[in-house]
């Protein structure tokens, strides 16, 4: 038979402690689980080191691989005579010394002299050992809100297919319904979190959590950065010169804002509070930026027109001077 390094498999050392092979398994079967993974042959890899798993975890396995001794993997062997009565003496679980092992699997052997626990080459998945408890995986959906949504805060209802163990150690994928409440104020590019809502344990494990990425629509009106909201005001030539009050939307209804005189195409107005709510601890909410535009009629009437020649010809203002 084939020699197999089930302590290199594992990633960890001959001394290696119990603890120390259930987290390089549990880092592993994260990193490998074909129906996640994105690792190169993660199948062939997740079915590698959950068979090593099934051996090293269980003490009486571990003891008899350990007197196999150590050898290069890939390497013809042959046990050691009499091994197999090492592994469960007195059980007459024993291959007996008239087996031909030339062409057993390694891992095959351990299972044939196990206690009848099915290991993780049977099921092609996890091993279903009592022994292991694992929490549940994470998993993250995209959640795309209205900006009215995030403003106010909102309830969403996923329809998501998360991949889980079944009792015979096989992933399957499983269509779940899950609710979540978004809460007010959240922006866009966030990432939000959501205990409890992600794959389920195994053993009685805890389940993993759902991370929500969330992305705001275009608004018609409002830009966002972060908390604070964006609006693009346009105002007239002679708003700008000599200064206005006008009104603007905000997500609570219209408020009035001073335009300054002297007033310039892209000059921000702050609004203070009138943004994004700040959730949590946080509180409050940002502020909206009135960013100005000068507009002018597209079509000015006759009279516009001459009063408009008049001040060409009345003022001395120079708006290229510094172009000189």
């Amino acid at each position: 038979m084939k020699y197999k390094d089930y302590y290199a498999t594992l990633g960890v050392e001959r001394s290696a402690s119990d603890e120390d092979i259930k987290k390089a398994y549990r880092r592993l079967a994260r990193k490998y689980h074909p129906d996640v993974s994105k690792e190169k042959d993660a199948e062939e890899k997740f079915k590698a080191m959950a068979e090593a798993y099934q051996t090293l975890s269980d003490k009486e396995k571990r003891a008899a691989y350990d007197q196999l001794g150590s050898h290069n993997p890939g390497e013809d062997f042959r046990p050691p005579p009499g091994w197999e009565t090492h592994f469960h003496p007195g059980s007459g679980n024993s291959a007996g010394p008239e087996m031909d092992m030339g062409g057993i699997d390694l891992g095959d052997l351990f299972e044939m002299l196990g206690r009848g626990k099915r290991g993780a080459r049977q099921a092609g998945g996890f091993s279903g050992g009592e022994h292991f408890a694992m929490r549940g995986q994470d998993f993250e959906a995209k959640a795309i809100l209205s900006l009215e949504d995030a403003w106010r805060g909102t309830e969403l209802s996923l329809d998501l297919s998360m991949p889980e163990i079944a009792a015979n150690g096989t992933v399957q994928r499983i269509p779940r319904t899950v609710r979540v409440r978004v809460p007010k104020g959240a922006t866009d590019g966030q990432r939000l979190r959501v205990p409890g809502k992600g794959g389920t344990g195994m053993n009685g494990a805890p389940a993993g959590d759902l991370y929500l990425n969330i992305h705001l629509r275009p608004h018609a009106l409002f830009r966002v950065k972060g908390h604070d909201l964006y609006l693009d005001l346009p105002v007239t030539p002679w708003e700008a010169a000599l200064g206005a009050s006008v009104e603007v939307p905000t997500m609570e209804g219209r408020v009035a804002v001073t335009i300054p005189a002297g007033s310039k195409a892209g000059q921000k107005l702050r609004i203070t509070g009138k943004g994004m709510p700040r959730p949590g601890n946080a509180g409050g909410a940002g502020d909206l930026y009135c960013v100005l535009t000068i507009a002018v009629p597209a079509n000015p009437g006759e009279r516009e027109k001459a009063l408009y020649k008049e001040l060409a010809e009345a003022s001395q203002f120079n708006p290229r001077e510094h172009l000189q």
